[in-house]
């Protein structure tokens, strides 16, 4: 058996390598959840809450989704020029970006609502007919119907994927039939929602020149007021339900 050189180190390095350093812990699923949630748009706040104005973007951010649309109706109804009409909605959308770049805050809503006032401006402009500035937003709320009433029925309702993250009970939720049906009905909601806006306002996008006003308000009145209403009413319908004998939680200072 061959001795070690120095004894000293060779006793010593038991200690040594208990002191050697830990790989840092992978993140856990509580941790991802969140992660997931805030890049979906949804925000709690400190007691465990959705944060309801935060998750629509806030002050700012509903400024951005309202705007545009309003400076085109202005614009439009003093004017009645289509191409300047335009030119001033996508220069308010601009606006914003540029004043996100200032704040050093997150460009994606905000270019977001570049594009889609871009695309908006360009059908309009390539079609010559006002109303088909407000087209694309009907594709799109078709388009969120179709994935919704999908979840819904593959039982993966979109409302559990995202409540339940913000709820910290990630997929758990799946294993307990009355939960899967709570966040069903909570996607029924936000699916009404939608619904709602097309029922209103595509027999005034119909209407074509005449109706335009009148749809133009409509989506400003059932844009952002309408989704945080919508939001809100499916976060209390599918509030687990307070297990007997319990008290319920204090809020909470932390963000868990």
């Amino acid at each position: 058996m061959t001795l070690p050189d120095n004894p000293e180190q060779e006793r010593d390095r038991p200690e040594q390598e208990n002191h050697r350093p830990t790989p840092p812990e992978a993140p856990g699923f509580a941790d991802l959840a969140e992660g997931y949630a805030s890049k979906a748009g949804l925000h709690r706040t400190d007691d465990g809450r959705i944060d309801v104005l935060k998750s629509a973007g806030g002050y700012q951010g509903i400024a951005e989704s309202i705007l545009p649309g309003l400076v085109f109706l202005v614009s439009f109804t003093v004017t009645a020029a289509l191409t300047p009409s335009l030119i001033a909605a996508l220069a308010t959308a601009a606006v914003f970006t540029v004043v996100r770049l200032a704040q050093r805050r997150p460009l994606t809503q905000a270019l977001a609502g570049v594009v889609g006032v871009g695309i908006s401006a360009w059908l309009a402009n390539s079609t010559g007919k006002a109303e088909n500035f407000y087209l694309p937003g009907f594709l799109t709320n078709a388009a969120y119907i179709v994935a919704m009433v999908t979840s819904i029925a593959v039982r993966w309702p979109i409302a559990g994927l995202l409540f339940g993250f913000i709820r910290n009970e990630g997929l758990d939720w799946r294993q307990h039939p009355a939960r899967v049906r709570a966040y069903q009905l909570g996607t029924w909601i936000i699916v009404g929602v939608l619904a709602l806006r097309l029922v209103v306002q595509v027999p005034l996008y119909l209407m074509g020149p005449d109706g335009l006003a009148a749809l133009a308000t409509t989506r400003l009145i059932m844009g952002a007021p309408l989704y945080i209403l919508g939001v809100w009413l499916a976060w209390l319908v599918t509030r687990p339900a307070p297990v007997p004998g319990t008290q319920p939680a204090k809020p909470s200072s932390s963000t868990d």
